[in-house]
């Protein structure tokens, strides 16, 4: 081998070595594009707490949940870059079972807390009580 063919096979192997097995860093562009989406995804549910556009205090909670679950899915596409063709197949399988386990962990705050609202309401009037 002669010094420019070891020099061009070292910055090949170079490339490669920041690459991580061909799998890019991501560009400018889509972590512009993950910052934009995730201030959206912050401001909208903001916006629905502050204003009480709704007015309704059940329908909140269950948008801010879907708003809250689906950051969590632009973060994970944008910012750790999981999509089918990385790591064969195990980064989609990471982002489902992390959407599992974030609903199962919302769903179960929230039970938790309405039945603790419900059970501990302080008696008004005991004299009314049997």
């Amino acid at each position: 081998m002669n010094a420019e063919t070891r020099a061009a096979h070292s910055s090949a192997a170079h490339d490669d070595a920041h690459t991580h097995g061909g799998q890019s860093h991501g560009s400018l562009r889509s972590y512009l594009t993950g910052f934009g989406l995730s201030v959206i995804l912050t401001a909208i549910p903001f916006w629905l707490v502050m204003s009480d556009a709704l007015g309704n205090k059940q329908v909140t909670a269950f948008l801010i949940m879907a708003f809250a679950a689906v950051q969590i899915v632009v973060h994970m596409i944008y910012f750790l870059h999981m999509d089918t063709r990385s790591e064969e197949g195990w980064s989609m399988m990471a982002l489902i079972f992390t959407i599992i386990m974030v609903m199962i962990a919302l769903t179960g705050s929230l039970w938790v807390m309405y039945h603790l609202n419900i059970n501990m309401m302080p008696v008004h009037d005991m004299s009314q009580m049997p």
